[in-house]
């Protein structure tokens, strides 16, 4: 493979350069992401390319002042990393997600904020959390059932960023019925919304309340750590990040079976 290099994208070549795995811009997905990127640059959100000559866009970092994090969490004036990926497996675990974080660690220094922080998970979806320890990142809060919110700070006096309120307390507003949280963050989660949505129609009789988030205010404010998409049913969070349809009906084939049990 030809030599990688690191591209910071604008609005007007985002599109050269696929999203988060999808390069056709076709795909709903693709051009949901690529407007709401173009509108969280605004905002001051950066879309760094890992590319190659030979195979184009291979893995990427997109981050944002804290203050706009579509994340339930507090961290002004701390730089806040939304996502970090390598594609190819053959390339993981060579420094390329080095190259990575570090031209963001760099940015941040260069803006003169506190510092930089990221959510972390054991599951998918997320960064793992091996690279920001070995960067330097440390434990600043956590939220069930596995998520870690990270943080590397430029000042020994900045106070650490935080989750939110409880989200268990926020989910409780969504009492009852099918509710599908999502935003354009993820291109993925187009596909899966509405999948996930067709199949609680036609296969349980329910019909979903879906819920988009518009703002980063609104992303802070989300029942599930992950912020940018959750299902939740009759009041309990019952999946935390995009999944499959398979995956939507086991998890509704055992709700419905616990609650044929509790009738």
């Amino acid at each position: 493979m030809s030599k990688l290099k690191i591209i910071e994208a604008n609005p007007e070549n985002l599109k050269e350069f696929g999203m988060c795995g999808y390069k056709n811009p076709k795909i709903e997905g693709f051009q949901r992401k690529i407007k709401w990127t173009q509108e969280r640059m605004k905002e001051g959100m950066r879309y760094n390319v890992l590319y190659s000559e030979e195979k184009g866009a291979v893995g990427a970092i997109e981050y944002i002042p804290g203050d706009y994090a579509w994340r339930p969490v507090n961290a002004k004036k701390y730089m806040f990393i939304h996502c970090l990926f390598i594609l190819p497996k053959n390339l993981k675990g060579k420094g390329f997600g080095q190259m990575l974080l570090d031209s963001c660690i760099e940015d941040t220094k260069n803006q003169n904020m506190l510092g930089v922080a990221v959510v972390t998970r054991k599951g998918t979806w997320m960064a793992s959390r091996d690279l920001f320890i070995k960067n330097g990142f440390v434990i600043a809060d956590s939220a069930k059932p596995d998520f870690e919110l990270l943080f590397k700070s430029f000042n020994n006096n900045a106070e650490p960023p935080t989750f939110n309120d409880n989200c268990k307390k926020r989910a409780s507003k969504y009492a009852k019925g099918l509710f599908l949280i999502t935003s354009d963050q993820c291109p993925y989660t187009t596909k899966a919304i509405s999948e996930i949505s067709e199949t609680a129609v036609k296969e349980y009789k329910i019909k979903p309340t879906i819920i988009e988030l518009k703002n980063y205010t609104d992303a802070q404010n989300s029942p599930s750590a992950f912020g940018t998409f959750c299902i939740l049913y009759n009041g309990l969070l019952v999946a935390e990040n995009p999944i499959s349809n398979t995956r939507f009906k086991n998890i509704m084939n055992k709700q419905l079976s616990i609650d044929k049990k509790n009738n």
